[in-house]
């Protein structure tokens, strides 16, 4: 299962929230470091406000884009 920690950026209601991951790697030839993001969208059931640093984990579909659900929220 895939895990990622970012921070919540949107709560759409009481059981969606938009979580931003943020990762960088090493460019081969160039050697610099390259950041990438991505926006998940995920189930909140431990009720994490927008600015919180949270630990996402995989699950099976819970909706049409809704594949990851939030296993511990960090405080701000």
């Amino acid at each position: 299962m895939k895990q990622f920690t970012g921070v919540v950026v949107s709560t759409i209601d009481k059981t969606s929230a938009v979580v931003l991951v943020e990762s960088s790697w090493k460019h081969p030839l160039y050697k610099k470091t390259v950041k990438r993001s991505k926006k998940y969208l995920v189930q909140n059931d431990k009720d994490a406000k927008v600015g919180q640093a949270v630990t996402i984990q995989e699950t099976r579909p819970l909706s049409a884009r809704k594949r990851f659900y939030i296993t511990e929220v960090f405080k701000k």
